[in-house]
């Protein structure tokens, strides 16, 4: 009678064991066969080559969009806050030593900034007061003015884009993550040293943010398709320069 008791009392100590083995094994399995894409836009499962393909359709067909954040390039750094749409573009610039506004409605540009921005570093006479006439107006910048095409292609959806989105080397998958509360994919130029690009993964697969290759800077895109107006400035806040503009300090 004696001898077997230990038996019992040992085998009952060993069911608690057994049935938290077999539950862990079960929550085990049952996480290993969970879907990542359940409740996605299914371009997780593509390759990279395919989700590339597909941000960037749907970054051209896309009526619109706000960029925000740093570009660097071989002209300096610039801190981005700009609408753009296939009609013009709207927004703010900020370089090393300024910030000035820029808005486009077709061809016609037009800069807004500071005097301090238009005055010119030997500070003469007759720059002080071009630019106290330039001061906080919007100036229609001339086509012909060789900066006239370089302050357009910040206002230029694709054009922009079309750069920025651009990885270089061999497209690989990177991880998954989220960006503004909405959950990603990223695909990679290389291992990432070509640029990085974050793809929604609910509805259309826009590009949400682009770090560009090299150091590029780091932009964040919003808003796709999302409608904004452009309205002329009215006459009385805007100075038709004539001809080239003065070279400014910014």
């Amino acid at each position: 009678m004696t001898s077997s008791a230990p038996a019992v009392r040992a085998r009952r100590r060993t069911v608690p064991a057994v049935v938290l083995c077999a539950a862990l094994a079960a929550a085990l399995t049952a996480c290993a066969g969970e879907d990542p894409d359940k409740g996605t836009n299914g371009v997780g499962r593509l390759t990279a080559a395919q989700i590339d393909k597909k941000t960037r359709a749907a970054a051209d067909a896309a009526d619109a969009v706000r960029l925000t954040g740093k570009l660097v390039s071989k002209g300096g750094t610039y801190s981005l806050n700009m609408q753009l749409s296939g009609e013009g573009g709207m927004g703010s610039v900020t370089s090393k030593h300024s910030t000035f506004a820029l808005l486009r409605i077709g061809d016609a540009l037009f800069l807004k900034a500071d005097a301090g921005f238009w005055k010119d570093e030997k500070g003469d006479d007759g720059s002080d007061q071009a630019a106290d006439k330039l001061d906080g107006k919007y100036v229609k910048v001339p086509e012909n003015d060789p900066a006239y095409q370089q302050l357009r292609g910040f206002t230029e959806k694709k054009t922009l884009l079309g750069g920025m989105l651009a990885l270089h080397g061999k497209v690989n998958k990177g991880d998954r993550g989220t960006v503004g509360g909405v959950r990603t994919v990223q695909i990679l130029g290389g291992k990432g040293e070509g640029g990085a690009l974050d793809v929604s993964l609910r509805g259309t697969p826009y590009p949400l943010r682009v770090a560009r290759g090299g150091g590029g800077g780091t932009v964040t895109l919003a808003d796709w398709g999302t409608a904004f107006e452009l309205e002329p400035p009215s006459e009385d806040d805007t100075v038709d320069y004539g001809g080239e503009l003065p070279r400014s300090s910014g």
